[in-house]
């Protein structure tokens, strides 16, 4: 079971309620935040459960943490024809929104019944993204408090564009909070049916309009990212909070393999390449866009597989191949980290003091990719479907030779190991519902 620090000042919190209950449904990287959360808020005496897919059962409960199933499964969504056509769409929210459409449309009715049943006898709920459609509602209903949390800027700003912009560059404050209006939109339409048939069948509620994504807007908000890397913008309010990333340190109980340890005691420290969640469906032709680009920069490379597919029987000397290892044991030794720019990863990656070469595939992954390319911490990102081995190439030369670079990375690092993200988040949890 991972170790978790709390300040004794936090400890001495009254909790003034028994149970919080987290709807997380997503991904590996969507889960496990929450997991450090939910450490840290039973650490000052609440009971927490997370409700999300089956898969991470056994990762949550042996953190000891109550478990609740909810059928939806992000991996069927990535894996199927239409979301192998998402995935691929990158910022074109209206290819990706048709796409994803065909394959989650029919699981809504379940996500939100299975989001109601995980909400029964609870005292309190916190809800990520794609649980947002049916939380609020069915706090409402229950009459308990709630709170939505993300690990991507979601609310408006006039400090830069919205996540799913198509736009990378500042736009100035109209035009950059006038960007949020087509991403909601295409989070909200594709689904508007679905969801209101549910709310009209389970709670009895009128269809919601266009302007459903508004409501988040004054609810209780907390982001699971360093203030470090986005800072809180000065027109959120004092409902919203940057609380610093929700790392989940297992590094101190994981053992690795013998031959992991002997690959890299056996020569300069490899490049990192993995994919996460983000499946693909001709790995061959990705490890050998990957294995070119380090023959070409003379770079060891160590090849996280995971849902991302990486396979090759032969692979040269130089390049290992692992199932999974801990970010925060693996990526301070390594000499660079290439990945698809999911929250979690991106936070962990430059955690590590690492320069971050980032792949996007979708969603907020371009965000990650884009802002790890302002801070100086790695070269611009590459989008998936512009991947090529002189891109990955140029990229990798870049973060393994840019001593400037790694200096910034470095400096990055320091500062989020610093951050105490889930104390601080703790702290804004027991604030905000104590006052309920």
């Amino acid at each position: 079971m991972s170790r978790l620090f709390i300040p004794e000042t936090l400890l001495t919190f009254e909790t003034h309620l028994m149970k919080i209950t987290i709807l997380a449904p997503g991904s590996r990287g969507d889960v496990q935040p929450f997991i450090a959360l939910g450490m840290g808020l039973q650490s000052v005496g609440y009971e927490v459960c997370i409700a999300t897919n089956a898969t991470f059962e056994t990762f949550i409960c042996n953190h000891g943490l109550g478990f609740f199933p909810i059928q939806f499964d992000m991996k069927k969504v990535f894996d199927s024809d239409a979301g192998q056509v998402g995935l691929k769409s990158g910022r074109n929210l209206v290819s990706a929104a048709q796409n994803f459409r065909r394959v989650m449309n029919p699981m809504i009715q379940q996500l939100g019944d299975d989001c109601w049943a995980a909400s029964q006898e609870t005292d309190a709920i916190i809800h990520a993204t794609l649980a947002f459609y049916f939380a609020p509602s069915i706090a409402e209903n229950f009459k308990v408090p709630h709170m939505v949390a993300f690990l991507h800027p979601q609310h408006p700003t006039s400090t830069f564009p919205s996540f799913l912009s198509p736009i990378k560059r500042n736009l100035g404050g109209f035009f950059n909070r006038l960007t949020q209006i087509i991403p909601d939109t295409m989070l909200w339409l594709p689904y508007r049916s679905a969801i209101n048939q549910w709310h009209q069948k389970r709670l009895n509620l009128p269809p919601f309009g266009m302007n459903y994504f508004k409501r988040y807007r004054s609810i209780l908000t907390l982001y699971g990212f360093s203030p470090s890397v986005v800072s809180k913008p000065p027109d959120w309010g004092n409902h919203i909070e940057v609380s610093g990333y929700w790392f989940l340190n297992d590094a101190a109980d994981w053992q690795p393999p013998n031959e992991l340890i002997d690959f890299l005691e056996a020569g300069s420290p490899p490049v990192y390449v993995g994919f996460g969640s983000m499946t693909n469906r001709n790995p061959e032709e990705t490890t050998d866009i990957v294995l070119k680009a380090l023959a070409r920069t003379k770079q060891r490379g160590l090849l996280l597989t995971g849902w991302g597919g990486l396979k090759k029987s032969d692979l040269p000397d130089n390049v290992f191949k692992i199932e999974s290892a801990p970010h925060e044991w693996l990526f301070p030794r390594m000499a660079a980290i290439v990945h698809h720019g999911g929250a979690g990863t991106t936070g962990a990656s430059l955690r590590a003091g690492i320069p971050t070469i980032v792949v996007p595939f979708f969603f907020d992954q371009p965000f990650w990719g884009q802002r790890v390319a302002d801070l100086g911490v790695g070269p611009q990102p590459i989008p998936r479907k512009k991947l090529s081995v002189e891109r990955l190439t140029a990229a990798i030369t870049t973060a393994v030779t840019d001593k400037k670079m790694q200096e910034r990375a470095a400096a990055l690092g320091e500062r989020i190991r610093a951050e105490d993200g889930v104390a601080r988040a703790v702290e804004f949890i027991n604030r905000s519902l104590s006052t309920h």
